[in-house]
């Protein structure tokens, strides 16, 4: 599993002004943006082709993964130098890949665009929204491992406040042991009265290739758009799916607070 996809072109209205002239997968948390995290994490994993379907007012994104000669000419040879080295090797190291969602219509309709860039074979997908801290290695790569026993398509869950289930994809299903549900049910952000369960699923997937063909069948659900959570239900019904408790710590970087909290927590590190 060499490709991880990275749905890119959401407006991040909550971040005006912020976003209104830059991706808020760009923001920093600290020193370097959100979407750094997301490749680095996907790396570790041994994901190195990275594919991202982006939207309008993205360049930035390219732009960040890529050589800028004047600025490195710039600081050549100074103390500022080795502050590129995070990203240089990460440009050394993966394949960048870039295709567009036209119309904003859902997480599903946004991996379904992707299919040009993953073709026939199972792909990680990180939402650089939720910054995770793995233990002792990255979520992704935890992720893989249960990919490989299971052999079938895993998402990442946490327990979240009842009260928070209308924001989240939401699963239930049978315990197989502390860190694995065979899901048997999701429903999109139910309201608290009428969740399965309080996990919610957060913004790491791994999906084996039928996802593409169920998402083509899937009709548009709440707002209008493609709901990855109803085609997950689909393989789900046929026990194809696993969700994985993981290890660490994950930070709504969506929301101000959560962003916040991130930065305080790196700060402090």
């Amino acid at each position: 599993m060499m490709k991880c996809l990275f749905p890119v072109a959401g407006y991040g209205t909550r971040f005006l002004p912020a976003t209104k002239a830059q991706p808020k997968e760009m923001l920093p948390i600290l020193t370097k943006p959100l979407i750094q995290y997301g490749v680095e994490e996907a790396l570790e994993a041994g994901m190195k082709n990275i594919a991202f379907v982006t939207g309008r007012g993205k360049r930035a994104i390219e732009d960040h993964f890529d050589i800028t000669y004047e600025l490195e000419d710039q600081i050549s040879g100074t103390s500022k130098e080795g502050q590129l080295d995070s990203i240089r090797g990460l440009i050394d190291q993966c394949t960048f890949s870039y295709t567009r969602q036209n119309h904003m219509r859902g997480l599903g309709d946004a991996i379904l665009t992707g299919e040009t860039l993953i073709g026939n074979q199972t792909f990680g997908v990180i939402l650089a929204d939720d910054l995770c801290v793995g233990k002792p290695d990255g979520v992704m790569a935890q992720m893989v491992r249960v990919y490989e026993k299971y052999r079938c398509s895993v998402v990442a869950v946490e327990e979240v406040p009842h009260d928070e289930v209308d924001r989240y994809g939401i699963v239930s299903g049978a315990e197989m042991d502390a860190r694995h549900v065979r899901v048997e049910r999701m429903v999109e952000k139910p309201a608290p009265q009428d969740a399965p369960s309080d996990l919610a699923v957060i913004g790491r997937y791994i999906l084996t290739p039928d996802i593409f063909d169920i998402l083509r069948d899937t009709a548009p659900g709440r707002n209008g758009e493609v709901q990855l959570t109803d085609a997950l239900q689909t393989q789900a019904k046929n026990g194809k799916v696993v969700a994985y408790r993981f290890t660490g710590q994950r930070f709504d970087c969506g929301s101000v607070e959560g962003f916040v909290a991130a930065t305080n927590y790196f700060f402090n590190r």
